[in-house]
C-alpha cells in the first residue's frame, strides 16, 4: 500500500479515512485492504477516536478490489475474500459508530463496504451495485447477509441477481441510505453527525450497536435477556451516572466513555 492511499485525519474525536486512488476509482489493492483492517482494529484501541467517517477521493466511494492487481481464478477468493470479509467485520464489530460518507460509485466490494457501515449519508451522485454476478461471481463480504436484512429479501434478490446500478434516490426509498445530501455538503453533513455521536455516551451507543448487530441472529426472548445484561453494567458507568446527573440539574451531559 502507498503512503497516500488511505488517508486518515483525526479532530474533535472523528477519524475520518479517506480512500485515495481516485485514478482507479478508489479500488481497494490487497496492502489496502490489510491496511484497512489494521486501521479499523486501531480506532478500537484509539480513546482519541470516538466516531469514524468512511468515504473517498475523487467522484467514487470505492468501485470494489482492484482486478488489475489480482488473480482471475480461485486463489484470489481463497486468500482475498476472507481478508476482505475481515474489513466488513472488523468495522461491524468496533462499538464506535462508523459512518460512511458516500460521494460517487460505491460497487462490488465498495457498495459492501458502505453496507457494513452503521449509517450511510450519500450524495445526489451517488450510485450503488452489487456487480459480483456481472463477472459470474456473487457478493463475497457481506452482501449476502446483510442486504435482505436491510432492504429485504426480494429487493435484495433483484439488486443481487441483476448486478443493476442504482442511484441515491432510489436507495433512499428502499432503505439501503440514511439520506441523500447534495455533494458540496456530504463531509459537512457526515462530520456534523459523527461529532454529535462523538459527544454522546460512547459505552452505550457501542453497546448498542453490538446488541443490533447480535439481534439480527437471535430471537426476541434472547435478545431481551442481552439487553437486561448490557444495561445492568451501563448502569455502574460514570456515563450513566453523568447522564442522570445533567438530566436532573438540566444542563448538557460531559460524557467520557467510562
Amino acid at each position: 500500500m502507498g503512503d497516500k492511499d488511505i488517508l486518515i485525519e483525526k479532530l474533535d474525536g472523528v477519524a475520518t479515512v479517506t480512500l485515495n486512488r481516485p485514478e482507479v476509482k478508489n479500488a481497494l489493492s490487497m496492502e489496502m485492504i490489510k491496511g484497512l483492517k489494521e486501521i479499523v482494529d486501531g480506532f478500537g484501541e484509539d480513546d482519541s477516536v470516538r466516531a469514524v467517517i468512511v468515504t473517498g477521493a475523487g467522484d467514487s466511494f470505492c468501485s470494489g478490489a482492484d482486478l488489475s492487481c489480482v488473480q482471475a481464478d480461485s486463489s484470489f477468493v481463497k486468500v482475498g475474500c476472507p481478508s476482505a470479509q475481515e474489513v466488513v467485520t472488523s468495522i461491524m464489530n468496533l462499538e464506535k459508530p462508523v459512518i460512511a460518507a458516500v460521494n460517487g460509485f460505491a460497487t462490488a466490494g465498495g457498495c459492501e463496504l458502505a453496507i457494513a457501515c452503521d449509517i450511510r449519508i450519500a450524495a445526489e451522485e451517488a450510485k450503488f451495485g452489487e456487480l459480483f454476478i456481472k463477472i459470474g461471481l456473487i457478493p463475497g463480504m457481506v452482501g449476502i447477509y446483510l442486504l435482505p436484512r436491510l432492504i429485504g429479501p426480494g429487493r435484495a434478490k433483484e439488486f443481487i441477481f441483476t448486478g443493476d446500478i442504482i442511484d441515491a434516490d432510489e436507495a433512499e426509498r428502499i432503505g439501503m441510505v440514511n439520506r441523500v445530501v447534495p455533494l458540496e455538503s456530504l463531509l459537512d453533513e457526515a462530520k456534523k453527525l459523527a461529532k454529535k455521536l462523538a459527544a454522546g455516551p460512547l459505552l452505550a451507543i457501542g453497546k448498542a450497536k453490538s446488541a443490533i448487530n447480535r439481534s439480527l441472529d437471535s430471537d426476541l426472548r434472547g435478545t431481551l435477556d442481552h439487553m437486561v445484561a448490557v444495561q445492568m453494567k451501563l448502569c455502574d458507568t460514570e456515563d450513566h451516572r453523568e447522564g442522570v446527573a445533567a438530566f436532573l440539574e438540566k444542563r448538557r451531559p460531559k460524557f467520557k466513555g467510562k
